[in-house]
């Protein structure tokens, strides 16, 4: 495997090596879970999701690192005003979260680690850091410890910026700061925020401050140096450009390669929580797109694209989608299921599919070798080219699957009903029994009148070689 990534330290696509042959490490920065996630927070969860089954395929064994923030000024400001303890608020959208990952077929991280579940490892970095004179507790009584930004000379680095351009930064009382730059590395107890949101410390009761939640936790569960640090491009600075200099100031490698997505846009502007500028999950699926066709929508640009969401283009997605899951559903219904692997043997993956993803995950590439191969399946099935088919379909889900797209993989062979796939096939299967005996007794009417009855309901019948083969009409005849 020769993958190359763009790292946005070096901002420079170079090779990808691991630090240990064979096992790649990879920090995520996950939610801030003060609210239900919007699609956007899924593409993050989807384009890693890719990454990763791309160095599993490769025969890499990856340790995946997805993290939760489940305490900050926000989701103490949300639980206040719902009137819930700070946990009860994080727990409920941390739950939707799980299934909206799921849903959309992302595979669960080696470890989930919360920010509140790791705070003496942040006291064992803050302490560091305070004795090597990297940060201080503030002078004015409030409980509160800043990194000096001064003191770290590569600050700036990650994000390409100079810190005499740099703006203050919000998080604390310029008065407590020898630089209004200084972040928060840990946060005094306020006396109008609740109890339960403090922990004891050797500065006094307080809470922890957001970077230093992420540097802890790659610390505990990755060690001092790892492969692949990943997020969002909105989290270069301040977020990633903090972690960076606070760990380095004490002592740790840290990340080697930096990898940052595209944002998704809705109406010019970032998709944010913040601004009620979001579209979720159920208000996609309501439109009548699956979650498959949503994570098909969503990996299909080159991650570090931006994404202007717009419901013609998901559509056309979903369409897209379809098309690929129409020829290998016709396919297997003619030659039989071909598994993408057997007997513990890596699928074999067309050459310019490899090409593109090993070219800085290039998907957008890679999906457009699958489309082309799917062309030659569907003239091949139209000739009924047996041989040709049983060539090709395994060809295709091989490449799927690396995608987390293959249409047959329990995760997505049952999702085509919904919820009530199981009741749909059930009085779909009665109806086509009842066909299936109009015809034998020659009633074509009887026949004609149960498949008209179907497709007004939505079903549309389809007689194959193999026998009829039924699919729910999209919205629109689509």
């Amino acid at each position: 495997m020769s993958l190359r990534l763009y790292d946005t330290m070096t901002r420079s696509v170079r090779e990808f090596v691991p630090r240990v042959p064979g096992t790649v490490g990879i920090y995520l920065c996950g939610l801030t879970v003060q609210s239900p996630p919007h699609i956007g927070h899924l593409r993050s969860a989807v384009n890693y999701d890719v990454l990763r089954r791309w160095l599993l395929h490769a025969g890499y064994q990856v340790t995946f690192i997805r993290n939760i923030t489940d305490i900050d000024d926000k989701i103490l400001e949300k639980s206040v005003a719902a009137g819930v303890p700070f946990w009860s608020l994080a727990y409920a959208n941390e739950r939707i979260l799980a299934d909206h990952y799921a849903r959309l077929g992302v595979l669960p991280p080696t470890y989930e680690p919360r920010a509140t579940g790791h705070v003496p490892e942040m006291h064992q970095l803050i302490e560091k850091l305070i004795e090597d004179g990297y940060a201080y507790p503030a002078a004015d009584g409030s409980g509160d410890v800043y990194f000096d930004v001064t003191k770290f000379e590569a600050y700036g680095q990650l994000s390409g910026q100079r810190p005499d351009h740099m703006q203050a930064s919000p998080d604390g009382p310029d008065r407590a700061k020898r630089d209004p730059r200084d972040f928060a590395l840990w946060k005094g107890a306020k006396p109008d925020e609740p109890v339960e949101a403090r922990w004891p410390s050797p500065w006094g009761p307080g809470r922890p401050g957001w970077h230093i939640e992420c540097s802890a936790m790659c610390w505990r569960y990755l060690g001092p140096e790892f492969d692949i640090h990943g997020g969002g491009m909105d989290l270069v600075f301040p977020h990633h450009e903090n972690e960076v200099a606070q760990s380095r100031a004490a002592g740790l490698p840290f990340a080697r390669y930096w990898v940052h997505h595209g944002l998704l846009n809705l109406g010019g502007s970032k998709m944010s929580k913040t601004d009620g500028n979001v579209i979720d999950l159920p208000a996609v699926e309501a439109s009548g797109v699956r979650a498959v066709e949503l994570r098909y929508y969503l990996a299909a640009p080159h991650y570090r694209s931006v994404i202007d969401f717009s419901d013609d283009a998901l559509q056309e997605a979903a369409a897209a989608y379809r098309r690929l899951e129409g020829f290998v559903q016709r396919a297997t219904e003619l030659v039989g299921g071909a598994s993408p692997a057997r007997k513990g043997r890596k699928p074999a993956l067309n050459p310019a599919f490899v090409a593109a993803m090993d070219d800085d995950l290039n998907t957008s590439r890679a999906l457009a070798v699958v489309h082309d191969l799917v062309r030659e399946g569907n003239a091949a099935l139209a000739a009924a080219d047996k041989g040709a088919v049983s060539r090709i379909l395994p060809e295709v889900r091989a490449m799927l699957d690396v995608l987390g797209l293959d249409p047959l993989s329990p995760q997505w062979s049952q999702s085509r009903g919904g919820e009530l796939r199981g009741v749909v096939e059930s009085l779909v299967a009665l109806a086509l029994e009842q066909r299936a005996a109009a015809r034998a007794r020659k009633d074509w009417a009887a026949a004609d009148a149960v498949r008209d009855q179907l497709k007004a309901a939505g079903i549309v019948v389809e007689d194959t070689p193999a026998g009829p083969r039924w699919t729910v009409e999209k919205p629109g005849g689509a």
